[in-house]
């Protein structure tokens, strides 16, 4: 097996569900590291993987064909690969086939979102009804007892936001009142009015469902969208921006390992984006319920989505920053208040020309593949149904420094 971080015999043999702009990255960055034996990058569409496997020009790693949707095909070829691990890169609509299959097929599975959530029938602003990962989080015993891993949530958010939560909680504080997941950006798009730099259907689904808040005393619950705005200055020069509540996997996965009263996702939407994203919910734009347009059936947020320009090509064309962050505040280690900022800031400038790919689906591509590398060298280990901060999260932190991406840090008054 694996010794030190950079230094592994070629070991793991990983199959990348989905070859968008996530899936891609995910390829650029494991391409550079010498614990993949072999990466299969595989869509539904295989000319969409075929780019990047051309680019990188690496026999470990090749293109396939194959439907997401379709258990018993990512079966047959996370067998006929070998695979050990099987990342999901696809949205969450496919989780629970791609879930299914790394379960049949004895594979470690990662994802960067989990299962969709269902609002409550009846009080859908009160009350959780069906929450993010329940079908995963259900089928939980069923993977520790078959001694398998299923590391949910390991992109940047979840991710490696909740890397940050675990690493306050063992290294910076005495207790914790809330941990508050703050997103923010400078990003602009020429020749766009507007073009979301991450997928819209994602984008829809996590800012239009209720936003769930966990609250010690009171469990889980939720609050109507865009809740509770708050101005949040953003560092390294981003600065302030208006944050809303949205629905996001943190406060699901943070309270099951870290102690702590609050959990928190806000993220700086910005006024005329809610705007856009209200619109087109007040039109049912939002809707995943097919519609007859003409004699064909079609869901109206899958137009939305094909009319506006594909993220992972606009990186030409997008200028700034990105900044994925964990806000902690509590009693600190000396037993005085705290207040604790840690943060992950990429330019898209920087990621376009050492990687090829724009900003926000770098900065998320990063961090399945650091995970992939600590399990491949055994340093993180576990089995069930697991977030990131299950995990130790100095190893990750150190291993991400050696990718050229250290974390920063602000102390803020409390």
């Amino acid at each position: 097996m694996a010794c030190s971080a950079g230094t592994y015999a070629s070991a793991m043999r990983v199959l990348v569900v989905g070859a968008g702009g996530v899936g891609s990255a995910i390829a650029v960055v494991a391409q550079r590291r010498n614990f993949v034996e072999h990466l299969v990058l595989a869509d539904i569409n295989e000319t969409q993987a075929r780019p990047t496997v051309d680019r990188l020009s690496d026999a470990r790693f090749v293109a396939a064909r194959l439907d997401a949707s379709d258990t018993n095909a990512i079966v047959a070829l996370a067998k006929e690969v070998r695979a050990d691990a099987i990342v999901n890169a696809c949205d969450p609509r496919l989780n629970v086939p791609i879930f299914d299959a790394a379960f049949e097929t004895n594979c470690t599975y990662l994802d960067m979102a989990m299962t969709l959530s269902e609002p409550h029938p009846e009080k859908p602003h009160e009350e959780t009804g069906v929450v993010l990962g329940q079908y995963q989080f259900d089928a939980g015993p069923a993977w520790e007892e078959r001694g398998l891993l299923c590391l949910a949530g390991i992109g940047v958010e979840p991710g490696l936001s909740d890397v940050f939560a675990r690493y306050a909680a063992d290294h910076l504080f005495e207790s914790i009142d809330e941990v508050g997941v703050r997103d923010g950006a400078d990003l602009t798009v020429d020749g766009y009015v507007f073009a979301p730099t991450f997928s819209i259907w994602t984008t829809i689904e996590e800012c239009l469902n209720p936003p769930v808040i966990y609250e010690r005393e009171r469990g889980w619950f939720t609050t109507p969208p865009f809740s509770e705005p708050e101005t949040f200055v953003f560092p390294e020069g981003i600065g302030p921006i208006e944050c809303v509540n949205v629905e996001h996997e943190e406060a699901l996965l943070i309270p099951r390992w870290v102690d702590c009263n609050r959990v928190t996702f806000k993220y700086g939407l910005g006024e005329a984006f809610i705007d856009v994203l209200k619109t087109i919910s007040m039109l049912g734009l939002d809707s995943t319920r097919p519609v007859n347009v003409g004699g064909t059936e079609v869901a109206p947020r899958d137009v939305v989505a094909a009319t506006l320009p594909d993220p992972a090509k606009l990186g030409d064309r997008m200028h700034g920053r990105t900044c994925a962050g964990t806000w902690v505040r509590g009693t600190g280690s000396d037993g005085r208040p705290r207040d604790v900022y840690l943060y992950h800031v990429v330019d898209n400038e920087e990621c376009m020309a050492d990687y090829g790919s724009q900003a926000v689906v770098l900065q998320t591509a990063l961090n399945p593949v650091v995970a992939l590398e600590l399990l491949e060298s055994e340093v993180w280990s576990g089995a069930g149904v697991l977030g990131p901060e299950a995990f130790d999260a100095r190893p990750f932190l150190d291993l991400l420094a050696d990718y050229g991406h250290p974390h920063g840090m602000e102390e803020r008054a409390p």
